[in-house]
C-alpha cells in the first residue's frame, strides 16, 4: 500500500474548533502531520468537502480517474452523510479500492439516528469511537498491522 485517500464529509473542516467535548481539539492538519509522522512510507491525499455530489465525484476520480492519480485504498469519514446518503454508499459500492468508514465519536451511543450507516456495508471495515486515533487505526488496519 502505497498512497491512501483520506475524505472528509461535512463540518469536518471544523476540527478543532467545532463542539470539542464530542470530536476533541486537535485540528485536521494535526491529524494529517501526526499520520505523515507515524507512516512516512505512505503518501496520504486529503480531501474535504460539505458536499455530497463532491464527495461522490472525489470517490468516482479514486477509482477511475487517471491511473497515477489513483489511490490503493480510501479511509471515509462522510460525517452526517453516513446516516443519509444511498448516493454515497453507492459510490463506495461502485470503485474497486477497499474504503474503511471512520467516525472520531461514538456514534453508537449518540443520538438514535446516527446508529445507522449507509456505508459500513460497502466497506471493508467500520472504526469508531477513537478520536483522531481513527485514521491511524484505519491506515494499520488497510496495511494489515
Amino acid at each position: 500500500m502505497k498512497r491512501i485517500l483520506i475524505i472528509n464529509g461535512p463540518n469536518l473542516n471544523l476540527l478543532g474548533r467545532r463542539q470539542p467535548e464530542i470530536y476533541g481539539h486537535t485540528t485536521m492538519d494535526e491529524i494529517l502531520a501526526d499520520l505523515g509522522r507515524e507512516f512516512p512510507q505512505i503518501e496520504i491525499d486529503y480531501y474535504q468537502s460539505n458536499h455530497e455530489g463532491c464527495i461522490i465525484d472525489r470517490l468516482q476520480e479514486a477509482g477511475y480517474g487517471p491511473e497515477p492519480s489513483r489511490p490503493d485504498a480510501v479511509i471515509l469519514n462522510a460525517g452526517g452523510y453516513t446516516h443519509t446518503s444511498v448516493a454515497i454508499a453507492d459510490a463506495v459500492a461502485a470503485i474497486p479500492q477497499p474504503v474503511v468508514e471512520v467516525h472520531l465519536s461514538d456514534v453508537a451511543n449518540r443520538e438514535p439516528f446516527r446508529r445507522h450507516s449507509y456505508l459500513t456495508a460497502v466497506c471493508v471495515a467500520t472504526i469508531t469511537a477513537l478520536g483522531p486515533a481513527v485514521y491511524s487505526q484505519a491506515i494499520k488496519t488497510l496495511i494489515g498491522v
